[in-house]
């Protein structure tokens, strides 16, 4: 049996064709998001592996009783990034921006999991690595294959999808909080807006 289709008025019929653009447009713009260049992931996953870390460090911290600021210290790696930018066919700015953004998101999480453990009145019984003999070696080792991966990325800093990319790389769904957090400041400047 066929039943007629009911008529639409003309409003309801402008509402859902605006009801349709809008869901075609918001489709478009999460496929542009995924769209994102292979440069990117190996260069979040560089950047995610430099906060892993930071729990490390911020054991070290606790144990040795020193600050999580290190000024002396952040300034010798943001140089020393710095003086490799042109290898890589990068500008010193860039560099040293970007490094000083990876310091502050592993002082984030240092800070997070200091504040923790000052509340539970200790630090979690885990092998301890030495900071100097250990641990700068390994963020050494990954600062050069950062710029290396920084420098792929490069072309794509300026692309207008730069945002949503990062931005859908920092949601996803199984992302402990403070990680996100840290991952949002780690790559804050990696877009760059041209006006």
């Amino acid at each position: 049996m066929n039943l007629p289709l009911p008529t639409l008025s003309l409003p309801m019929k402008s509402s859902l064709n605006l009801c349709l653009a809008l869901a075609c447009t918001l489709l478009a713009s999460l496929a542009r998001a995924d769209d994102a260049p292979a440069s990117l992931a190996p260069l979040l996953g560089s950047i995610a592996a430099r906060l892993d870390i930071a729990e490390q460090v911020a054991l070290s911290k606790w144990d040795s009783h020193k600050a999580v600021e290190d000024r002396p210290r952040e300034q010798q790696v943001i140089a020393a990034a710095s003086a490799l930018a042109n290898g890589h066919g990068l500008d010193e700015t860039t560099v040293g921006q970007f490094f000083a953004a990876q310091i502050e998101a592993n002082k984030l999480v240092q800070y997070a999991r200091l504040s923790t453990w000052h509340l539970q009145g200790q630090a979690p019984d885990t092998p301890r690595q030495d900071l100097a003999g250990q641990i700068r070696p390994q963020l050494d080792r990954l600062q050069e294959r950062l710029l290396q991966q920084l420098a792929d990325f490069s072309p794509s800093r300026t692309d207008p999808r730069c945002p949503q990319w990062l931005a859908r790389a920092n949601h996803t769904g199984d992302m402990a909080p403070l990680r996100q957090l840290a991952m949002i400041r780690a790559t804050a400047e990696l877009c760059v807006f041209k006006g």
